[in-house]
């Protein structure tokens, strides 16, 4: 049986997961009178696919968004590789390694596929406004350079056909792969999914646990998702950490969380609108 507290272990398919690059320390987190996280704890395994789950109204959205930094907790710390992170804005925790996609698809509607991923790559591109006006010297040798990249990421995701096609004229499933491939322009270390399968009918369920999968395996990205699907957060997670109105109410592997009384009651065994 493998020993998930040691330092690192390996999966029974092969995977490597590495020591804690996320925690969460006694996280709560308000708004006015509304506490929407009650003193929660977890940490993020480097290389794993972490999910959490819960009940409409559980407050997962708002601790993706503590994760990703848009949200500061009034207690409670967040250290990210080994370091108490303090309160900086979204694109400073881009900056550190933090990327993520939206529950509401947000895209540059009017712009086309390749537009819209190649400003995942804004962070990363250390010429000034000026010299990428004039697209000369260094600026365009750095712009070369970037689009190789995001070429790499479209063939990635198979959505060559579509890379000139404004993203307004796309359907919601490609859109939403799209999407992911912004996330994956920035290079993240942590990669945040805000219900990646909300709104995907059965196929496009498919291939976007697929790419999931190959994003953690082949690029070795650490990912944290939310996620409705029962189905898909127990097959595709390594661990699962479970709310129900703002608290912590069940963390392990899918078999321990499936098996949890206390989830069953609030959650697997209850339909919830």
């Amino acid at each position: 049986m493998t020993d998930m507290n040691a330092e690192s272990y390996v999966t029974e398919d092969g995977r490597t997961i590495g020591g804690v690059i996320m925690e969460m320390k006694n996280i709560t987190l308000r708004f006015g009178g509304v506490t929407a996280i009650q003193d929660i704890s977890f940490d993020i395994r480097e290389g794993e696919i972490r999910a959490i789950i819960g009940p409409n109204g559980a407050g997962k959205s708002s601790m993706l968004n503590v994760i990703s930094g848009f949200y500061v907790p009034q207690e409670g710390e967040v250290w990210f590789r080994g370091r108490r992170r303090a309160k900086m804005r979204p694109y400073q925790v881009a900056r550190q390694g933090i990327a993520r996609t939206f529950q509401n698809i947000a895209l540059f509607e009017g712009m086309s596929v390749l537009d819209n991923v190649m400003t995942g790559r804004l962070t990363r591109m250390k010429t000034g406004l000026a010299a990428q006006a004039l697209w000369f010297g260094r600026a365009e040798r750095e712009e070369i350079e970037h689009r190789e990249k995001v070429e790499k990421i479209i063939d990635f995701l198979e959505i060559q056909a579509i890379r000139k096609t404004p993203v307004g004229r796309l359907p919601y499933g490609l859109k939403k792969r799209v999407e992911l491939a912004r996330a994956l322009a920035a290079e993240p270390a942590l990669l945040l999914l805000d219900e990646p399968m909300a709104g995907m009918n059965v196929e496009e369920k498919e291939d976007m646990s697929r790419f999931i999968l190959d994003v953690n395996d082949e690029f070795g990205t650490t990912i944290c998702l939310i996620e409705h699907d029962m189905g898909v957060v127990m097959d595709l997670s390594d661990r699962v950490v479970v709310m129900d109105y703002g608290r912590k109410i069940g963390d392990g592997t899918p078999d321990e969380v499936r098996n949890n009384q206390a989830v069953i009651d609030a959650y697997l065994g209850v339909a919830h609108d």
